[in-house]
């Protein structure tokens, strides 16, 4: 008996987009907020929250063991993922 294919499985409601979109191949954490935000977030979103994070880390020089930074940088991504207004790095400017 084979399995029918169901592309469902493969997508999520991103919270970002508001749209469905393929899902992360895998939670991005290995716990409750990682399961939630593989439900919650497209694997588009979660890309293009990673390019932001790397560039705030570089620009602010954070250390991921200072949990002040941690602290910054999931407060952040919560603002990005949910359309609000985030911290961007000085050197980025919106496009037009």
């Amino acid at each position: 008996m084979t399995e029918s294919f169901n592309p469902q499985a493969n997508t999520v409601f991103c919270r970002k987009y508001q749209q469905e979109l393929p899902k992360m191949p895998h939670p991005p954490f290995p716990n409750k907020k990682g399961q939630e935000l593989q439900e919650t977030v497209s694997n588009k979103a979660w890309q293009e929250w990673l390019e932001q994070q790397t560039m705030l880390i570089n620009e602010n020089h954070l250390s991921m063991i200072d949990p002040q930074a941690k602290k910054f940088l999931t407060e952040q991504r919560e603002k990005f993922l949910d359309n609000e207004d985030y911290e961007r790095a000085q050197g980025w400017t919106p496009e037009t």
